[in-house]
């Protein structure tokens, strides 16, 4: 009971901190940053990447061009959910079904080794995505509460929606196909977190590299990372197959 407690507050209570965190950031960044951050050089770069995208952001107060910077962050940002979940509960899909012998009766099963890795990581993947969803409606209901509700038409363009609906569900697949690799593969939970915990790595680097200008995710970019994430899943789960010995899980864990 304790453990399906624990469980439950995670899926719910870490995704609305992330959320909240990011709120209260560009909240704080807004209310005291809005003078000196904008001169930065490193947002300046950022600020002309969004203008070029967002022509109709050339309007705005510098002010409300760095809230929308910020904003425009937040599709990126909610990327860490699935893959954050995936840590917590694919790592231990596997691992822990040998420590309890639950495993052994569905490997003499006559399913395929790579249809029972995708129904794992399909099982943990599409309720982490679908509160990934729902986190981006309360960060939507956010905007609009604290006063920012003008510029959620400029925020959500097509690669927002694209990120939502095409980037976030391959990232969340290739969270727990990660997770279960590293559950596959250890003989503890601990050990198998840390190759699940790749998968935050790049979401950042996403983040840092257009927070800082390098790169504007518009709608082509972005269709073109979601197809290579999605192929990524591919060569994943063949890895995941071949990696996945259940002969000898089935004899080594007797």
């Amino acid at each position: 009971m304790l453990s399906d407690l624990n469980s439950v507050l995670f899926v719910t209570l870490l995704p609305l901190i992330i959320v909240a965190q990011a709120v209260v950031v560009i909240w704080l960044v807004a209310h005291f940053g809005s003078d000196s951050i904008p001169a930065n050089q490193v947002f300046q770069t950022a600020l002309e990447k969004l203008a070029e995208a967002v022509p109709a952001s050339a309007t705005l107060s510098d002010a409300e061009r760095l809230q929308l910077l910020l904003l425009s962050q937040f599709n990126f940002y909610l990327l860490l959910i699935p893959a954050m979940i995936a840590i917590g509960f694919a790592t231990f899909s596997i691992v822990d079904e040998k420590l309890s012998r639950s495993l052994e009766p569905l490997l003499a099963t006559p399913v395929r080794t790579w249809e029972l890795l995708l129904g794992k990581a399909l099982s943990g993947a599409i309720p982490a995505l679908l509160v990934t969803w729902v986190c981006a409606g309360c960060f939507l209901l956010c905007t609009v509460l604290l006063g920012w509700g003008h510029l959620l038409s400029l925020m959500i363009t097509p690669s927002w929606f694209l990120t939502m609906f095409l980037l976030t569900p391959t990232v969340a697949l290739l969270s727990f196909i990660l997770g279960i690799i590293g559950s596959s593969r250890a003989s503890d939970s601990k050990s198998a977190q840390n190759l699940a915990v790749l998968i935050v790595i790049p979401v950042l680097v996403i983040i840092g590299v257009q927070l800082t200008g390098r790169i504007w995710f518009t709608t082509l970019p972005t269709l073109l990372l979601a197809l290579g994430v999605g192929l990524v899943d591919v060569l994943g789960l063949l890895v995941a197959t071949r990696l996945f010995q259940r002969e000898s899980i089935v004899v080594k864990w007797r």
